[in-house]
Formats: C-alpha cells, sequence, structure tokens
C-alpha cells in the first residue's frame, strides 16, 4: 500500500498557472503508475492525467492536453501536475492516484484501475 499526500491547491485567476504535488510513501513508490483525477460538484470523478512508474509514457484527458503536463520524481517520490492556462471549468478537487505497475511503460487512465488514493486538493478558478 501506498500513502500518498497532495498539496499545491488553491485559488488561482483563469489564464494562470498552478502546481500540484503527490507525495508518495510506504511501498517502493516508484514501481506504481501515477494518475491525477478531479471531481467537481454534482460531477463524477475524472480522469485528468496518468504516468507510467518510468516516467516514459504519459496521457491526457482531452480537456487538459496542451495545458496540463504530468511529471515525476522517483528519487523524491513525487508526481507533479503543472496546470497552466486554468479555466473556470477546471475547478475541483484533484486526486493523486497509484497502481502497482509490473512493467515500467504502463500507465491507466480509468479510475477503478488504482489501489491507493490520495485526500484531494482543491483548485478554485475565478473567472
Amino acid at each position: 500500500q501506498v500513502q500518498l499526500v497532495e498539496s499545491g491547491g488553491g485559488l488561482v485567476q483563469a489564464g494562470g498557472s498552478l502546481r500540484l504535488s503527490c507525495a508518495a510513501s510506504g511501498r517502493a513508490a516508484s514501481n506504481y503508475a501515477m494518475g491525477w483525477f478531479r471531481q467537481a460538484p454534482g460531477k463524477e470523478r475524472e480522469f485528468v492525467a496518468a504516468i507510467s512508474w518510468s516516467g516514459e509514457k504519459m496521457d491526457y484527458a482531452s480537456s487538459v492536453k496542451g495545458r496540463f503536463t504530468i511529471s515525476r520524481d522517483n528519487a523524491k517520490n513525487t508526481v507533479y501536475l503543472q496546470m497552466n492556462d486554468v479555466r473556470p471549468e477546471d475547478t475541483a478537487a484533484y486526486y493523486c492516484a497509484a497502481t502497482y505497475a509490473y512493467m515500467g511503460a504502463y500507465y491507466y487512465t480509468g479510475a477503478h484501475l488504482y489501489t491507493d488514493w490520495g485526500q484531494g486538493t482543491q483548485v478554485t478558478v475565478s473567472s
């Protein structure tokens, strides 16, 4: 099991930037594929971005592609989500998730495939 703690959320104006961090601890976190999901009030949790444990493979939701960048530093057991050109529709609670990956290039976009979740960090974008 991996413990995940998100940070970096807050209030930002539309067009601005924010960087979320997710610190992992517990089992060898570097062997875990990681993902970011978000959930707005009254909506279902949705996929945002994912990265393989090797860091060589990434994927994004179409709504954030070209604006958000996922990255990881396995030496620090930390995954990041750089959010640029944010929009009011990006307002949501953002959750970090982890799941063991047998191959370094594997990543996952389905929330049901992740075994460990953080508590979330709120991002609010004002117009």
